[in-house]
């Protein structure tokens, strides 16, 4: 039975890109973090992919595979407003039942829609629609199945700008030429353990029982992959409300920012803007992780890693605070940093809030000996409004100050930021 519409859109970033600039159109594109030699592809157009550029590639190694490839830097809140334009265009065909990363979403099929002639006229709507509404270089593969990891995989199987149907009675054999590696959920790691159960390939995967999946997946992870190949239907991968086990930001330093001095600038703003998103979802962080990764020398890269536990805050002169006291534990010293990120731990929902016995515990460290502690809300309150309705420098910390211009939005491959919060 049919009851997946997956939509997945083809070379996004890229795509976007060719839309917004008509140069662009036909050419080799490369998406870069930041316009420096010594980055990567964060996306490739599919002109580029079609000459071996892919996510992850060198712009040394691009410039090889194609001296006339353009690159061109990253616009993340470009990409979220046609992503979010694009789940209005498919909800009108169809109800989108989840959205899954900034290019993919699942619509569920009901009723007669589960009948194969009249899935397959939704899906070619779906596509009239986006090309309305999106333009002619947002291409789309749609993948129609049984469930939704199915729908993915049928939707991988014919790009770009494809439409492939899997019904029951293709599995197990369509699946056979896949590689492991292409299903959702196996990534390296879960490929190694894999292969200690003796399973290498996707049919031997299909084939292995239920409880060689569970001890391979150590949990009922492994059940659910078996289930999932078997065309059952499953519920949403959260649930509603479901709160996050970690917040944070990474950002690659450009060439000009690459001492502690500029690092330690855009740590202060990927710090603010963290505590921001904390205080907009109603949630307060226990603990707090910074990581600076150095320029490679030999086989390896330099880096540090540093983290801590408090009392639940949501303050950001308190994160601010912390972040100097595990930057000055040794992390200032790394030489060359080339990315940093901040990562907020043991995140607890406003409803399940403790107040401290003892006051504001968090912010006593810069108060005079004896004065009560201060309570910032106030004033946090009224610095997100100001940067809500002004932009996100109309106030901010000043040891912020350096990197003003740098850390923008990000998108992560399974979140999609907040526009409003995180520009």
């Amino acid at each position: 039975m049919l009851r997946t519409l997956f939509v997945d859109f083809n070379s996004y970033f890229a795509s976007v890109e060719q839309q917004v600039q008509p140069q662009l159109r036909g050419r080799p594109v490369g998406v870069l973090p930041v316009m420096a030699e010594t980055t990567c592809c964060i996306a490739a157009s599919w002109e580029s992919k079609q000459l071996g550029i892919k996510t992850g590639t060198s712009v040394r190694e691009a410039r090889r595979l194609c001296p006339d490839i353009i690159f061109v830097p990253a616009r993340h809140e470009i990409y979220v407003e046609f992503h979010q334009r694009a789940i209005a265009a498919v909800d009108r065909i169809v109800p989108v039942r989840q959205v899954l990363s900034i290019d993919e979403m699942e619509c569920e099929l009901t009723g007669r829609w589960r009948a194969r002639d009249k899935a397959v006229a939704i899906a070619h709507d779906v596509k009239r629609e986006i090309r309305a509404t999106l333009g002619e270089c947002l291409g789309s593969s749609i993948g129609i199945a049984p469930n939704t990891l199915l729908g993915k995989l049928a939707s991988n199987m014919q790009k770009p700008n494809g439409l492939t149907v899997l019904e029951l009675a293709d599995i197990p054999h369509k699946l056979y030429p896949l590689k492991l590696r292409d299903i959702t959920g196996i990534g390296r790691r879960m490929h190694e353990r894999l292969q200690c159960c003796g399973i290498d390939t996707v049919e031997q995967l299909y084939a292995a029982p239920r409880d060689v999946l569970r001890t391979a997946w150590a949990g009922m992870a492994g059940e659910e992959m078996y289930d999932k190949l078997r065309g059952h239907w499953t519920g949403l991968q959260q649930a509603p409300g479901q709160v996050a086990r970690s917040l944070g930001h990474s950002h690659v330093l450009p060439p000009a920012l690459r001492t502690p001095q500029g690092a330690l600038s855009v740590l202060n703003r990927l710090t603010q803007k963290a505590a921001m998103r904390l205080r907009k979802q109603g949630l307060y962080a226990t603990a707090m992780a910074v990581s600076v990764r150095g320029e490679p020398h030999g086989r390896s890269a330099s880096g540090g890693h540093r983290e801590t536990r408090f009392g639940e805050t949501q303050d950001t002169s308190f994160l601010l605070h912390v972040l100097s006291e595990l930057w000055a534990s040794g992390l200032a010293a790394l030489p060359q940093p080339k990315m940093v990120g901040i990562t907020l731990h043991g995140l607890v929902p406003q409803t399940l809030h403790t107040l401290p016995l003892f006051g504001d515990a968090p912010a006593r460290h810069d108060t005079l000996p004896g004065a009560p502690p201060r309570d910032r809300n106030r004033l946090h309150a009224a610095m997100d409004a100001l940067n809500r309705t002004y932009g996100k420098n109309a106030l901010y910390f000043a040891s912020a100050h350096g990197a003003l211009d740098h850390a923008p939005m990000r998108i992560a491959f399974n979140r999609i930021p907040d526009i409003e919060t995180e520009r």
